[in-house]
């Protein structure tokens, strides 16, 4: 089966990578393609690397995009399936749906970590993977954060 990782550069998508690897049967996974998708509307450094811009050529969206696929290649390398890395440009949910069909997927891995108030007023990458995807989808969320006890 051939998996399709899309990732923003967050950690919750190293989270991500990290569950498929625990999860899956690297003998029935024949191949993971990373995916990453900028955003040619977009007016902010890709997620990986909001606080670690030191000049103005470490701005370009896709150099930080590659840095991200190849980030989560490299904790997936030594897993046993093939690992591809691609970076497309366009709008994200499109481009994971358009991928994973072109790759013919068997399942599509994505982090959700949009909040509630971000899901509701622009609706979530993950729940327009979800709507549209021609294969299974698995969205990995946020671990909870601890409750604070009450006195």
């Amino acid at each position: 089966m051939h998996v399709l990782l899309a990732t923003d550069g967050s950690q919750q998508s190293l989270e991500a990578a990290r569950y498929l690897r625990e999860l899956a049967d690297p003998g029935t996974v024949t191949e993971v393609t990373v995916l990453a998708v900028v955003s040619p509307l977009a007016a902010v450094p890709f997620a990986a690397d909001r606080d670690t811009i030191d000049d103005i050529d470490d701005m370009s969206f896709r150099r930080a995009a590659e840095r991200a696929t190849e980030a989560l290649a490299e904790e997936l390398r030594d897993w046993g399936p093939k690992i591809n890395t691609q970076v497309y440009g366009g709008s994200p949910s499109s481009e994971i749906v358009k991928a994973a069909t072109a790759l013919s997927a068997g399942l599509i891995v994505l982090a959700n970590s949009s909040t509630r108030a971000e899901a509701v007023l622009m609706g979530s990458v993950a729940h327009r993977v979800m709507s549209h995807a021609s294969c299974p989808v698995l969205v990995v969320r946020p671990a909870p954060k601890p409750r604070r006890r009450r006195r």
